[in-house]
């Protein structure tokens, strides 16, 4: 690459280096600065004259070109040296020519003579295409090159990868936009690796890597805080945060809603989005649109927010600690937010008004990424170019200025800056490859949370028995730092060394977040009904911290259910204005909400906890679409004798699966659901992506498909849809979808709702409404008309619901949805709808599928009680094909006779492409 001249001179005259690398000082708050229109790149020394901070802050050079170029993520090795990936092919052009050429590279830079600047480079990889994710570990390097997760190991100490293993192809797409493509490897406080815009996660269990899905989250970027929160963040969404684990969400993807989980700290009014830049920004990719700019010209809010940091070091002064600061690329600035806990939650803000931690006037300043380092400070990522859009999503108008401005070239820069203050000083290299086990124990109690982190990767990575006494010491010393409580918790359970006194005397620690980690930790001996920490679980049931409650709403949903489900009642009964408990505790409930919705109903006294559990219930179970549950819900809004409020909020919740009104503590206003809000319902669209409680990944795709049932799980991101996806075959109904015109729910009999519409009060009114969105056979006038179950038939469904009860539902689950890595889904499953042979194939005779093996039933079960079973599956949940009889499974098992192994995809494909035949997905 061609430098320019001025920085080949630093390179040749060290005291040119000296001289220049001295930042001006700024008047504070800065204000917008007069900038000309010269976009020539500068040298990093000229570029640091850009820069305006906050008073007592600067920056220091680390490194830049050559030594490194075109860099978009950083990591640190346990002995404080600097690995990069470098996405040379990234944007070198306007049309991304050579976009796919493998030219990506991993490099390390290490300081040699510790004086903060990198004096050697050293390329670890390379021939990559588009990397753009790593983690260094103990067992070696990952590095995400979508769609493959490698592990690439040094075997011989050359620091140059010698070998290289798959570890998953399931780490986005290689044709994905790369804006919007898997990332983020982040090492957090439970031992697993959480990524953004992908729906799956990772740990190294006993040397071996273990993947399971989740829902895609953030865009670039994660971090933690000393509790183990996660934190990520979208484009225009500055922060968000999991108050409680997705996982726990994800056990039951048919939610409504599930808040907690990517939470935002926006701020009421997303004030904390408001961004102050240093210099006009036209060149914001909609620009041209009113409101993106300030009258001054500067960019009004985040467009590109990215790599959301906790600073959780030791060197730069207290004020800082506990602070995200995130990059904004687009507007050349990194921001500093705060984040507080109120007592009740946590909220976010601005440290600054009118102002940015760090702002430059230099428009090829990139901050794309930020880390908290070894030696206690913060680092700063600079991509340092003119393009920073990607070339699928550049409208007209920012083409014209790049082209304008002369921006397309050139390219193979990156500049790394160290943040100090005027008391700053670095703290020495950590040396840790080395450290022997009870050094990195006692590193648990360091103040730089980057050492304390690494300390107990190393510990769990090396499964170090010898340490065990010594962090159980530590997990239960009340003199030690909490923070380092919570680290030994964590350590011990990593490594499968925690045992039940820790946990105990850790459920009842002064500090909340040793109480929470403890709550986690506990649910590892769960599987045992008796087992005495459930005594010590449930006493948390008085514990008055927000955050304890909320975690315990979602760990109870872990006990066996004789013990869990009278303990989420009690919390319901509580806590159910909480929006947040009431979804974790939800997420626990697959299968039982009748059950709990019985229990909530046998008080007669109304309360704001009573209403939200009971709606919200009601609303999950209307929303599943599982006819007796359904029936019995709205059977209950029939029932003149109970009190008026239940009949109104279990009707609210109808009102919410179906008429799209909020949900208790949902961010809309007006009359709360199951207190006549749908006397002016609307039908209204699924929640934004970065809404309070909403589903779907950044790209907006559904995370899980909203039918009546929520159809099969789809990939986040923008991922194409899996194999548990469901297509309906030609022919057949599909699931009603709900929440727009037409039918939103189809059940086998009239329901006694109908009672209520026959009335001339308000009840009356809003059931005729909710009565709108629901078919069933012989009603008249339907849209599309099912044709009603015969008698025969029906005594076929119920016996299919008593087959299925006891012999499919541990698999594929109550509601039809399947259970993640274990059955996918009956509901719109091509397969289990398409003509009545295939799946009658596929009962008597088995399936390799690609979520796991379904055995062969014919030997076990005879054809009355596989067109049974086959007759519930297809008319229940909403589903409409046709029932089945005994003689079809009687032709089909005389056409398959002499068959000794499972169907598979591509033979049942072929069957249900036949002519007349249905959708080929499993």
């Amino acid at each position: 690459m061609t430098l320019p001249r001025i920085c080949v001179v630093a390179l040749l005259f060290a005291g040119c280096l000296v001289t220049l690398s001295a930042q001006t000082a700024h008047p504070w708050p800065p204000g917008v600065q007069q900038v000309s229109d010269s976009t020539e790149p500068r040298t990093p020394q000229e570029e640091m004259q850009t820069f305006f901070m906050a008073p007592g802050y600067r920056v220091e050079l680390v490194a830049s070109e050559p030594m490194v170029q075109d860099a978009v993520v950083m990591d640190w090795d346990p002995d404080g040296r600097l690995w990069l990936v470098e996405m040379a092919a990234y944007m070198t052009d306007l049309q991304a020519t050579n976009e796919y050429e493998p030219v990506g590279r991993i490099v390390v830079l290490e300081d040699l003579n510790d004086d903060g600047k990198m004096d050697k480079r050293t390329v670890f990889a390379d021939g990559l295409v588009l990397p753009r994710a790593i983690k260094v570990l103990d067992h070696g390097v990952l590095v995400g090159e979508p769609p493959n997760l490698w592990l690439l190991r040094d075997t011989n100490g050359d620091l140059r990868a010698d070998t290289k293993d798959l570890v998953t192809n399931q780490y986005g797409r290689l044709g994905a936009n790369v804006e919007h493509n898997a990332n983020s490897l982040f090492w957090a406080m439970d031992n697993w690796m959480y990524t953004s815009e992908v729906d799956m996660y990772l740990r190294l269990k006993d040397g071996k890597f273990e993947v399971k899905r989740t829902l895609s989250r953030g865009q670039w970027g994660a971090t933690q805080d000393d509790a183990g929160r996660i934190f990520r963040n979208t484009n225009e969404a500055s922060l968000h945060v999991d108050l409680i684990p997705e996982r726990y969400f994800n056990r039951y993807p048919t939610l409504l809603r599930t808040r907690g989980s990517y939470e935002s700290l926006e701020g009421a009014n997303r004030e904390v989005n408001r961004v102050w830049p240093v210099r006009p920004t036209p060149g914001v990719n909609r620009g041209y649109q009113a409101g993106v700019l300030k009258s001054d010209g500067t960019l009004a809010s985040f467009t590109s927010v990215s790599s959301p940091t906790v600073y959780r070091g030791d060197r730069l002064p207290a004020e800082l600690y506990g602070n995200v600061f995130v990059t904004e690329p687009a507007a050349n600035l990194v921001s500093r937010l705060l984040v507080r806990d109120d007592g009740t939650t946590l909220q976010g803000g601005k440290a600054y008004e009118g102002a940015e931690f760090m702002a430059s006037t230099d428009e090829r300043f990139r901050p794309v990424y930020l880390s908290n380092a070894p030696d206690g400070t913060l680092y700063i990522l600079d991509l340092y170019r003119g393009i920073i859009q990607y070339k699928s999503f550049i409208t007209e108008y920012l083409r014209d200025h790049i082209v304008g401005h002369k921006l397309e070239q050139p390219v193979h820069y990156s500049r790394i800056y160290r943040v100090m203050h005027e008391t700053t000083r670095r703290d020495t290299k950590p040396a840790l490859t080395s450290a022997s086990p009870a050094r990195l124990v006692a590193t648990l109690s360091h103040p730089n949370g980057w050492r304390r982190d690494t300390a107990q990767r190393l510990l769990v990575e090396r499964g170090a028995r010898a340490a065990v006494p010594a962090l159980k010491t530590l997990a239960t010393n009340p003199r030690a730092d909490w923070r380092a409580r919570v680290h030994a918790l964590w350590t011990l359970d990593g490594m499968d060394a925690i045992d039940v006194p820790t946990v105990v005397r850790a459920l009842s620690d002064a500090s909340r977040d040793v109480r929470v980690a403890a709550l986690r930790v506990s649910e590892r001996w769960f599987n045992d009904p008796t087992h005495p920490i459930q005594t010590a679980v449930l006493a948390r049931l008085t514990d008055s911290d927000w955050a304890v409650r909320r975690q315990l709403a979602a760990t109870l949903g872990e006990l066996p259910r004789d013990v869990g489900l009278p303990a989420i009642a009690t919390l319901l009964e509580r806590s159910s204005n909480d929006p947040v408990t009431l979804d974790a505790a939800l997420s626990g409930l697959r299968g039982s909400e009748t059950a709990m919705l019985t229990r909530l109903l046998a008080s007669p006294t109304e309360t704001p906890q009573r209403v939200a559990a009971v709606t919200t219930i009601a609303a999950t179970i209307v929303r599943g679409s599982q006819d007796t549950s359904v029936q019995t819900v709205l059977g209950w809004v029939a029932d003149a004798t109970r009190p008026a409020w239940q009949r109104s909020a279990l009707l609210g919740g109808a009102e919410v699966a179906l008429l799209g009104t909020p949900l208790p503590g949902s961010a809309a206003t007006g009359r709360g659901a199951g207190a006549g809000a749908g006397a002016a319902a609307a039908a209204t669209p699924a929640p934004c992506p970065t809404c309070p409680g909403a589903r779907a990944g950044p790209g907006g795709g559904a995370a899980f498909p909203t039918g009546p049932a929520g159809g099969g799980r789809a990939g986040g991101g923008g991922r194409a849809a899996g194999a548990a996806a469901a297509a309906v075959p030609a022919g057949a109904a599909p699931p009603a979808q709900g929440r727009g015109n037409g039918p939103g729910l189809r059940v086998n009999r009239e329901p006694a709702l109908s009672a209520v519409a026959a009335g001339s009060d308000d009840l009356a009114a809003r059931a005729t409404r909710v009565l709108a969105r629901i078919e069933w056979p012989g009603k008249p006038g339907a849209a599309a008309p099912v044709t009603p179950l015969t008698a025969d038939e029906q005594r076929r469904f119920d016996a299919g619901h008593e087959i299925y009860a006891n012999i499919c539902q541990a698999c594929h689950q109550e509601d039809g949805r399947g259970r993640s890595e274990v059955a996918p889904p009956l509901v719109g499953s091509g397969f289990a709808l398409a003509k009545p042979d295939v799946p009658a194939r596929i009962l008597l005779n088995g399936k390799e599928g690609t979520v796991g093996l379904m055995p062969p039933l014919g030997s076990s079960l005879s054809d009355d009680q596989i067109a049974a079973v086959l007759t519930y599956i297809r008319r229940e949940w909403g589903q409409a094909a046709s029932p089945v009889a005994p003689a079809v499974i009687t032709e089909t098992r005389a056409a398959s006779a002499g068959r000794t192994r499972p169907w598979t995809n591509d033979e049942l494909t072929q069957l249900t492409s036949a002519p007349g035949a249905g959708g080929a997905q499993e």
